[in-house]
């Protein structure tokens, strides 16, 4: 099956299915989760379950219609999104952390026909803003005046067409929201060839290590996530089976129970990997501490190909086998690959996790792009860059250095936002915000941000300028500015009169918080009274902060917030 032959998702879902079908319906679909625990489809099931929903829901969803997905990661979100697609429609999946406002502002945007709710929790989020006309179905059951999975399941009445053949490359697939400067977020609006495209990139990346080990995933990440959304095609691509786990908490037990070859996930994750790797390294003592420190400085020469003597190829084989084996263990055994993207990745947590014998390869992309632009290959990992650009899409440096970005995988535009467009697409060419440079081996090295977005630890976009506005609509708040880049919360620079007005202002952002998502709450603040102005360069003539000079004078003041 080659993807580029391929004109939908909804296509891909089914001729890969054609391909396995005759081998009794291997396993595909395992839910972790308490709600999902011993929740296991094979292909078989998943299919007969997607040609039931997509019946369904073709008496209400016309070819374009929106259809909102409110749900954690769970086997049904996979069943969902194709059904959505199968049936003529667009999905629009929400995050289960969005604040009230946001879940207003999109379900009006965007204005679908459907929503497919998990549970009454989620139900409850978004019940005020549904109107009449908007037909609901929820996933688990919880009340009879809203029709279930199950119930849609049980009817056998279903089409038997394998799937919507109208469907076009360059068609609407989904809209994900992402945020933008101005603090409503923005629909990027995503084709099926995009996602395809993007699938076919990485499919030639991970060629080498599926070819080893039959491609087992575990899933953390939400799937309202444009890196997680393509990941699930992938992993169709691939026919693998696919583990949905239960939280970030317990991501190492849920491998044990996995034994996941490949694993998606941000550097979030990552740098709680590698803390908790370091304080135990830390904790050795002896003979150990000296194997351990060998494992390390021995597995760095190697990521960077500096060649090993022959007494230190002997000390790396015993590492491999009293070290890296064992750890490979705690994480299930079977790990050929962590991938690492939706933000940048420490150079040092890197070199550390590929040392250890847990291969990590760095990637980059952004929403727009489906979302991958370029990542690492296996066995040729150069850890301080984001690899070579998939060649699914052309990547060029602008004369300021900002990264461009052109292929099918581009987004259509953002939904109902025209100038927002044409800001970042021009003559087909997408402009990232970000600034790059090409090493002399071809692979995209990141060097900086051009747009103002903090991207944190677990790759979410977020808006600091929304956040300031709220903000400094406190009479005690003059100005702020607020930080977070790779990090895992917010910390605000407030510029106040007083120190004396701390408890005032700790109450207006306490109450603040309450109508923030998770990820825009601002956790502690530093309170300052030397305000931002023209004259000392922290403000530019039309008054907007310059963040790069802000905090060459107040970052190790707000690091120390951490």
């Amino acid at each position: 099956m080659k993807i580029e032959n391929i004109n939908s998702l909804v296509e891909l879902y089914f001729k890969k299915y054609d391909e396995i079908k005759n081998k009794k319906g291997p396993p595909f679909l395992f839910g972790l989760s308490s709600k999902d625990k011993n929740y296991s489809l094979n292909w078989n099931e998943v299919t007969l379950k997607i040609k039931s929903l997509t019946t369904f829901l073709q008496d209400y969803i016309s070819p374009g219609d929106r259809c909102v997905l409110l749900s954690e990661n769970r086997p049904q979100w996979l069943i969902a999104d194709i059904a959505i697609m199968n049936s003529g429609g667009v999905t629009v999946p929400l995050f289960t952390t969005y604040s009230d406002s946001d879940y207003e502002y999109i379900i009006n945007d965007c204005g679908p026909k459907v929503c497919i709710v998990s549970n009454k929790l989620q139900y409850e989020k978004i019940e005020k803003f549904l109107n009449d006309k908007i037909k609901i179905i929820s996933i688990d059951e919880f009340t009879n005046q809203i029709e279930n999975f199950s119930e849609i399941f049980k009817k056998t009445n279903f089409n038997n067409k394998n799937y919507n053949n109208k469907i076009k490359r360059n068609d609407l697939a989904c809209i994900i929201y992402t945020s933008g400067t101005t603090g409503k977020p923005k629909g990027v609006m995503l084709s099926h060839g995009g996602i395809l495209s993007n699938c076919e990139g990485a499919l030639e990346i991970l060629a080498s290590i599926v070819k080893k080990k039959k491609p087992v995933f575990l899933t953390w990440l939400p799937l309202s996530h444009s890196y997680e959304h393509t990941v699930q095609f992938v992993q169709i691509s691939l026919g693998a089976k696919v583990y949905y786990a239960e939280s970030l908490d317990k991501l190492i037990p849920n491998m044990s129970v996995a034994k996941p070859t490949i694993m998606t996930a941000v550097p979030r994750f990552y740098q709680n990997l590698y803390n908790k790797i370091s304080l135990n390294f830390s904790k050795l003592e002896g003979l150990k501490k000296k194997l351990i420190t060998n494992t390390l400085k021995l597995g760095t020469k190697k990521l960077k190909k500096e060649n090993l003597n022959f007494g230190e190829k002997i000390s790396n084989f015993l590492c491999e086998i009293l070290v890296r084996k064992k750890i490979k263990k705690q994480f299930g055994g079977e790990l050929q690959a962590f991938v690492s993207g939706g933000g940048a990745l420490d150079q040092k947590i890197g070199e550390l996790l590929n040392s250890i014998g847990l291969p990590t390869l760095q990637g980059y992309g952004l929403t727009e792009a489906s979302p991958v632009v370029s990542c690492n290959v296996p066995g040729n990992i150069q850890i301080e860059t984001v690899g070579p650009p998939f060649k699914t899409n052309e990547v060029k440096i602008s004369n300021d250095g900002e990264i461009l970005v052109k292929g099918e995988n581009v987004m259509l535009g953002y939904w109902n936002k025209k100038d927002e467009t044409n800001e970042v697409l021009k003559e087909g060419w997408l402009h990232t915000g970000d600034i790059g440079e090409f090493t002399k081996e071809g692979n995209l090295k990141i060097t900086d941000r051009k747009k103002e977005i903090i991207v944190n630890l677990g790759g979410d976009n977020i808006s600091p300028s929304k956040i300031e506005n709220l903000l400094c609509l406190n009479e005690k708040i003059k100005q702020s500015l607020v930080y977070g880049d790779k990090k895992t919360y917010l910390v605000a620079l407030i510029v106040s009169d007083n120190e004396e007005n701390r408890s005032e202002i700790n109450l207006y952002i306490e109450n603040l918080n309450k109508n923030l998502q998770t990820i825009e709450k601002v956790k502690k603040i530093k309170i300052i009274k030397e305000e931002f102005t023209i004259e000392n360069g922290m403000l530019t003539p039309t008054l907007k902060l310059k963040r790069k000079k802000i905090l060459e004078k107040y970052k190790k003041d707000l690091e120390k917030l951490y």
